[in-house]
């Protein structure tokens, strides 16, 4: 990682076990073809909705930025400032987007390690993104070499939604621009002060995510990425590397909205990561297969995004599905908005189906569809088990002079009351028989996940119609 760029700036901020909080970031390797996607489906945001973000970006060189000038003369007319730095090359200056009052350029020395840097920082009250990668030196390719074809080349870092990040990037941003224009990074610090301010009220989308607009952009990161594949299947010697960059950046892009809803919780922040640990640890009890642990686990990951409420009135108990006279499962079921966000990506089905069945209860009166007992998936019965006991955890360890082990005590008792009624009970001898061990010493730490390498928990099971094939659950006896 070059020294005095961006990026490492930025990670330089956020080590490991920080003293102020912040969490080590996660990077990851991602080729030119997947950025090129990503980055088209963030600016489409822009282009789609009146968000009036900062824009800030960094090309390289001039040439790359000429290949996107028209595209973002459109998008200037949605930005009250844009700001490009790139090498300076032949016709950097004089595209006419270039020309525009609202576009700023800055020509990077060729000796800045920005030079070598991709980022696209966009920040708004209800819209943050960005890009924020590195290119790698030619000897980080080993015995491959550099590759032949320009989107095949590789990039460090990472991106996100998360607000906090990116205003703190922008900020690293506006501060290096400095050395070239003090006025420019006089008038954007004012420009990200007054939007950090409108950020932090409560009517700000950063603030309040909801499932059309969370929806709206990540379908549109997991269609471009769908999309974005070269003609000619020669195009990259790597053929299969490549679709699995593209895969990965699918389902980072779920996971990271996943992790946007837990970090503007500011009661309940380590939800995703702790029904995850709680899922894994039952799952661990009942002896399930290593493929299904690791789709329990993505479910947990993903839970909260089948929370978010749309624009129109989410699904409530009692609501009764539209069942077949004939069959024990019902035709169709209302749709959960939120689930609804990962049936954009073909391999999450069975990821969706779980998290659209966690609301159902064991005697057949939950929702969304009404199914009972083992007609309900397994992993469905547990993440519903796991969210509610992490919840209600967590909400007596807020209140003042509690006992956080009396708290897991009086919430599994709670648990233990609504045994065959709402949970299956061989789930809820599984969960006491955790919380036993945890009461007397077992350590149950969560964390918040490595995004970038969630690939391994997509396997040909992700895929799976879980519906009738639910499995019986076997908890261990307790002694």
């Amino acid at each position: 990682m070059l020294t005095g760029s961006i990026l490492q700036k930025l990670r330089d901020a956020h080590p490991a076990n920080s003293a102020e909080g912040k969490r080590a970031l996660n990077f990851g390797v991602y080729y030119k073809n997947t950025l090129v996607a990503l980055c088209h489906a963030l600016e489409d945001s822009i282009l789609e909705h009146d968000y009036a973000p900062l824009v800030i970006t960094a090309f390289q060189r001039g040439k790359w930025y000429l290949q996107e000038a028209d595209r973002y003369a459109h998008i200037a007319e949605k930005s009250p400032q844009i700001v490009i730095m790139a090498a300076d090359d032949a016709g950097f200056a004089e595209h006419p987007t270039s020309q525009r009052d609202n576009v700023a350029l800055v020509g990077l020395d060729e000796a800045d390690p920005v030079a070598q840097e991709w980022h696209l920082i966009i920040v708004s009250p209800d819209y943050t993104a960005m890009v924020l990668c590195q290119e790698l030196d030619e000897a980080d390719y080993l015995k491959a070499g550099f590759p032949n074809h320009d989107l095949e080349r590789k990039f460090y870092g990472l991106w996100t939604f998360e607000p906090s990040l990116v205003l703190e990037t922008a900020e690293l941003a506006i501060a290096h621009l400095g050395r070239y224009s003090p006025d420019l990074q006089q008038q954007l610090t004012e420009r990200l002060s007054a939007i950090q301010a409108q950020v932090l009220q409560e009517d700000a989308l950063c603030a309040s995510p909801t499932a059309d607009n969370l929806g709206d952009i990540v379908s549109r990161v997991v269609d471009y990425l769908q999309t974005h594949q070269p003609a000619d299947p020669q195009e990259f010697s790597d053929r299969f590397a490549v679709d699995d960059n593209l895969i990965s950046n699918e389902l980072q892009a779920y996971l990271r909205i996943a992790q946007l809803i837990d970090l503007t919780d500011l009661s309940n922040p380590m939800a995703a990561a702790e029904v995850a640990t709680l899922t894994e640890a039952m799952g661990q009890l009942l002896d399930l297969p290593a493929w299904q642990l690791h789709r329990l686990q993505l479910a947990s990951l993903l839970h909260r995004i089948a929370l978010i409420e749309s624009s129109t009135t989410l699904l409530s108990p009692g609501v009764s599905a539209r069942f077949d006279e004939d069959a024990t499962v019902p035709l169709s079921c209302p749709l959960i908005p939120g689930t609804q966000l990962l049936r954009r990506m073909s391999r999450l089905k069975a990821i969706a189906t779980i998290l659209t069945h966690h609301t159902e209860r064991w005697d057949g009166q939950g929702y969304p569809a009404g199914l009972r007992g083992d007609e309900i998936p397994l992993e469905s019965r547990i993440l519903g088990l796991a969210i509610a006991f992490q919840t209600r955890v967590t909400e007596l360890n807020a209140q003042p002079s509690t006992d956080p082990l009396q708290n897991l005590t009086t919430v599994l008792d709670q648990c233990k009351a609504e045994q065959g009624d709402r949970w299956d009970p061989k789930l809820v001898e599984t969960l006491a028989l955790l919380i036993a061990g945890v009461q007397q010493g077992l350590s149950l730490s969560a964390s918040v996940p490595k995004i970038a390498s969630g690939l391994w928990l997509l396997d040909s099971h992700s895929e799976d119609d879980l519906l009738g094939l639910s499995v019986e659950a076997n908890p261990v006896e307790a002694p």
